[in-house]
């Protein structure tokens, strides 16, 4: 009976390290979705813009470890507030300057993006120095609930999957429930048409990619909770952000957040059996298997044509 009563345990405590990759995931796919959904662009620089969250918030740990201790315990929700700001300021410079010249260029636009992660990459480890750096959590961050004997629920992952719930829901809520979010689906489903209308599809780009990028910051912040922060970080994670794009549909909301559930829960029960990479070949064997059989994603909209 003890070890049936250890595996569940252990069975429940690996399927809530999968809820938190999957938090981070869907933070990442969001911006994503939007950016490649609604704009066809392929953002290889996209992983980056969680780095700079992420940075964000390791700066701001340190300046109210150093400067303002007053300040250490509530810094974690101005670095959220700031990593969204900065993420998609630079995001919609970098929309400005070099992606609204690539719109319907889709190799243009991936070899551009792929360069510029290279130089944010690099950017980040002259700034930084090439090794990883940990954000200084705030003291109720600490710790994990114990609602038995043998089960440890991290508060750091109930915060990252309660903020990952807030902003789905807001992301969800401005689609589907706002005129800008009447704009973005119609400029999604025909541009030419939206146009017509008096929709300025290119206004709804500019806007689109920023939000993209910001969503990604925050994705940053919460990554610092679960890991350390590196030059590199955001580029481990933008094959899984694509592919938890593409398998879950480009252009679905809910095949996005259905897609970044099924990878993470998938990878996190397979590491329990397997390596971690071996995990990973499994999963992305998986996903090739399933879009062989269905190559539009779990879900699509419905279009009249």
């Amino acid at each position: 009976m003890s070890s049936v009563s250890d595996l569940f345990s252990i069975a429940l405590m690996q399927g809530f390290n999968g809820l938190s990759t999957f938090s981070v995931l869907l933070l990442m796919a969001l911006g994503l979705a939007i950016i490649f959904g609604q704009m066809g662009v392929i953002n290889m620089a996209h992983g980056e813009f969680l780095t700079l969250g992420a940075y964000t918030t390791y700066v701001l740990s340190e300046v109210s470890s150093r400067w303002a201790p007053w300040l250490s315990a509530y810094y974690f929700f101005l670095a959220l507030a700031l990593s969204f700001v900065i993420a998609a300021a630079l995001g919609l410079m970098v929309e400005h300057l070099m992606i609204r010249h690539l719109y319907r260029r889709p190799l243009d636009s991936l070899l551009a993006t792929w360069g510029l992660s290279l130089i944010l990459q690099q950017a980040f480890r002259s700034t930084f120095g090439a090794r990883e750096v940990s954000a200084k959590l705030p003291e109720w961050l600490m710790g994990s609930l114990e609602p038995t004997a043998s089960i440890d629920i991290p508060i750091n992952g109930l915060l990252v999957m309660g903020l990952t719930l807030t902003l789905t829901s807001g992301v969800f809520i401005a689609l589907f429930k706002t005129r800008w979010g009447v704009r973005v689906r119609a400029t999604t489903q025909n541009r030419a048409m939206s146009g017509a209308a008096g929709i300025n599809t290119r206004r709804v780009d500019r806007l689109s990619f920023g939000l993209g990028c910001g969503l990604a910051g925050i994705a940053g912040a919460a990554f610092t909770t679960i890991g350390s922060t590196g030059p590199t970080s955001g580029s481990l994670y933008i094959v899984d952000t694509f592919l938890t794009v593409v398998f879950g549909g480009a252009e679905s909301l809910i095949g996005t957040i259905a897609s970044a559930f099924s990878i993470a829960q998938a990878q996190a029960t397979t590491e329990f059996f397997l390596t971690g990479s071996m995990a990973k070949v499994l999963t992305l064997l998986a996903v090739i298997l399933i879009l062989m059989a269905r190559p539009e994603g779990l879900f699509t909209l419905k279009v009249r044509r």
